[in-house]
């Protein structure tokens, strides 16, 4: 008679996914923790500061003899209205800054971490290359977020320290009180964040075809250079609604009285437009690649 002897159960491996939550709180971290993202940050909140003082020392040194009665008036309207302040750097700096860090966070948030080795080490990791993609846009739009509320905020605070004044002067010749003001900069800043999330989703599809972050940044601050060329000629007239430069002269009208909305809708729509293609074809090229 044979004893049978009794074999334990095999246990299979079984691949676990990592927490979302705990996915991107470490994205942040990791972007946060990076040299270059805090001297952009610094950067962002030292624009508003900049500014004020230049605005305050033109006010005071601009006088009608040797300047003009336009450039002293001006001045002085500048000077009595700190809640223009914030609304001038944001309109400023979308031509060019905001939309470069967006393009900046993009590259590195894919491209970078290829050519340093860390996303095929990701690839391998237990998470799916689409959760891996949305982590990384989750990141660069958090980052985008916060620089321009940072911009905004420092320069409020920045205007009603250096140029004084208790409401905001709109493009009407209206004033707005402080209340209605503080609400028509948190629009402002909302729409200049859409506005760079749609730059640096194009910036992310880029990203994600290449090993170099710098090819991304200069592909991205070339094409905003040309979409900017091509929407000043009047001949292109036909094509501007689908350059993705076109809204952002229309944010200035946050500052009219009463707020027209035509033009800020259709730079809405078209930002949506320019996000949902780029994310698409990032998603099309990270499920392919092949590490």
């Amino acid at each position: 008679m044979t004893a049978t002897v009794a074999m334990p159960p095999v246990r299979t491996a079984t691949r676990t996914t990592a927490p979302l939550l705990r996915l991107l709180r470490s994205e942040l971290r990791f972007m946060l923790r990076r040299p270059r993202t805090m001297i952009a940050l610094g950067l962002v909140a030292l624009v508003p500061v900049v500014a004020g003082i230049g605005i305050a020392v033109a006010a005071t040194s601009a006088t009608p003899n040797d300047q003009g009665p336009s450039v002293a008036g001006i001045a002085a309207i500048l000077a009595s209205n700190g809640l223009v302040l914030p609304v001038f750097v944001l309109l400023l700096t979308m031509a060019m800054l905001l939309p470069m860090l967006g393009a900046m966070w993009a590259a590195d948030s894919i491209a970078g971490e290829s050519a340093t080795g860390g996303l095929r080490n990701l690839l391998l990791a237990p998470v799916s290359r689409p959760r891996l993609l949305a982590v990384k846009a989750f990141g660069v739009a958090t980052m985008t977020l916060l620089a321009v509320t940072l911009m905004a905020v420092v320069g409020v605070l920045a205007g009603l320290t250096i140029l004084g004044g208790d409401g905001m002067l709109t493009l009407s010749g209206s004033t707005l009180p402080f209340g209605p003001a503080l609400g028509r900069i948190a629009l402002l800043t909302g729409l200049v964040t859409i506005q760079v999330w749609a730059v640096a989703a194009i910036a992310l599809a880029i990203s994600s075809c290449t090993d170099h972050p710098l090819i991304v940044l200069a592909t991205s601050l070339g094409g905003i250079i040309m979409f900017t060329v091509l929407g000043a000629i009047d001949s292109l007239s036909w094509l501007h609604p689908a350059l993705i430069t076109d809204g952002w002269q229309a944010l200035a009208d946050v500052a009219r009285d009463p707020m027209p909305t035509d033009a800020i809708t259709e730079g809405l729509l078209r930002a949506a437009c320019y996000i949902l293609i780029g994310y698409s074809l990032a998603l099309a090229r990270m499920v392919t690649r092949d590490g």
